[in-house]
């Protein structure tokens, strides 16, 4: 176990934290806590690099912490009313689907190309800025004007981005070729 795939997990072992905070209305707590689990997701892909510690556990483990933090974030939010229902709805529905034409896709023995597009990194960006955004309200009072617009544009880079996967995921499993 090297230090990028330790700080990987560091962050999945934050989120019960996270959450713990958020139940207890410890807001600002819960907003150092996604801070830090932020840091540990840029610090573990940069470190696997610099110090050549790419690993197959890396590859799949960090998108999951990803996807684990994200989604915890965004029902935990949604439950205590902080983010509205159908952001929440629309994140998790885009994962499940993503998750979904994987699992389709891996049935049908068709290759699964495990690389996030332009899109579906704009995506997630804006996700973890709605995120820090609904978190850190308490440091960011002077630009709560911009609450809406960022959600309803994380709404939209979300739905773009399922679609991408939907017509990416339509195409492989309509390839003949790849058919086994």
């Amino acid at each position: 176990m090297n230090i990028p795939n330790l700080l990987t997990l560091a962050r999945v072992l934050l989120i019960p934290l996270l959450v713990i905070f958020l139940l207890e209305g410890k807001v600002n707590y819960a907003f150092w806590v996604f801070m830090v689990a932020g840091v540990t997701d840029a610090l573990d892909g940069f470190l696997a690099r610099a110090l050549k510690q790419k690993t197959d556990f890396g590859a799949f483990i960090d998108p999951i912490a990803d996807k684990l933090l994200l989604i915890t974030s965004f029902v935990t939010l949604a439950a205590l009313d902080l983010l509205p229902n159908w952001i929440t709805v629309l994140v998790v529905s885009r994962d499940v689907l993503i998750l979904g034409g994987i699992g389709i896709l891996t049935r049908y023995r068709r290759p699964v190309p495990i690389k996030p597009s332009l899109v579906s990194k704009v995506t997630t960006f804006l996700q973890l800025v709605t995120v820090v955004f609904q978190l850190g309200r308490g440091y960011l009072a002077g630009y709560l004007f911009l609450n809406e617009p960022i959600i309803y544009l994380t709404a939209f880079f979300t739905i773009i981005s399922g679609v991408h996967y939907l017509v990416i995921g339509s195409r492989i499993l309509g390839k003949p070729e790849s058919a086994q």
